[in-house]
């Protein structure tokens, strides 16, 4: 009984020290470690981790029972093991670092952003919605990428570069199966066509379901790795999905997909004109909703 006091009067002791700076400081590094193990709980280098924590405490355990030189050795590894851990977690890191700039915060400078005209961004969705209803009837694979903050030149520069307005025929012709550019994305920048054919970078996330195809992960994937919104007509089901952020959204109707790609990429203009409708706000939607839904955290 004496031992637990003393152990209370230990912590009372410690808790009258901790002042604001103490508790933001424990705030700020708790958010970062949750983001970080979020990032790599969705990928295998979750296992990585799991590794290094188990070197961690060996080398804990080695300390106690004193035993030098393989503590030594283990102390040598772990002085190494930082330069180590940042080449093993590159990607984590870098997609955490692009979340960030992402974010509102980042957002602050607008440097490196760029403005759209919202008739062209209007009229382009209203093209996209006409294509994927007619896609999805004749069950034709499609993937679309309307770029946002994040310019996606390195994507862009893998297809066939273009500048052309958003039209219908025209996308049912890029995604007809005997086209050159079917197997590829169609990128959208400021409402109009930058590029088509264009490869995309596959998701990391390995809890994905085993029944989305290359398409799917190749939009999700584009969603992660940066802001942009995707949409995606299914070649096997004919089914329309949406990935924004690594979160994807099947089994849409041309009226959902409309509503969704307005308030995602004219958000000004549709606060103005209805109440908002959001992916977010799709993924709170009742818990008997048919659709199926894949969703990365942040």
């Amino acid at each position: 009984m004496d031992i637990i006091i003393q152990w209370w009067q230990g912590v009372l002791e410690i808790l009258r020290t901790i002042g604001i700076p103490e508790i933001v400081d424990i705030v700020i590094m708790a958010f970062i470690f949750y983001k970080l193990l979020m990032l790599v709980r969705r990928t295998s280098s979750g296992q990585v981790l799991k590794g290094v924590l188990i070197v961690v405490v060996v080398f804990a355990l080695a300390s106690a029972f004193q035993l030098t030189v393989f503590s030594y050795l283990l102390g040598k590894a772990l002085e190494w093991g930082v330069l180590a851990l940042v080449i093993l977690f590159q990607p984590e890191l870098r997609r955490f670092l692009e979340q960030m700039g992402r974010s509102k915060l980042g957002k602050l400078g607008g440097v490196f952003s760029h403005n759209e005209t919202p008739d062209e961004m209007a009229a382009a969705i209203t093209q996209t919605v006409a294509a994927y209803t007619d896609l999805s009837k004749t069950k034709t694979g499609a993937l679309m990428v309307f770029e946002r903050q994040n310019l996606l030149d390195d994507a862009i520069k893998t297809g066939t570069v273009l500048d052309c307005a958003v039209n219908a025929e025209l996308l049912k012709n890029i995604f007809w199966n005997k086209a050159p550019l079917h197997d590829g994305a169609v990128i959208v920048r400021g409402g109009r066509i930058a590029g088509a054919g264009c490869m995309l970078p596959l998701s990391g996330n390995v809890n994905l379901s085993r029944e989305l195809g290359m398409r799917h992960r190749a939009g999700i994937g584009a969603s992660e790795a940066s802001d942009a919104v995707v949409a995606i007509v299914s070649e096997e089901t004919g089914s329309i999905s949406v990935a924004v952020g690594g979160m994807l959204k099947r089994h849409l109707a041309p009226e959902t997909l409309d509503r969704l790609l307005r308030n995602e990429l004219m958000p000004e203009q549709e606060a103005e004109a209805k109440p908002k409708f959001s992916l977010a706000g799709i993924f709170k939607s009742k818990k008997g909703e048919d659709a199926d839904v894949e969703q990365n955290q942040k």
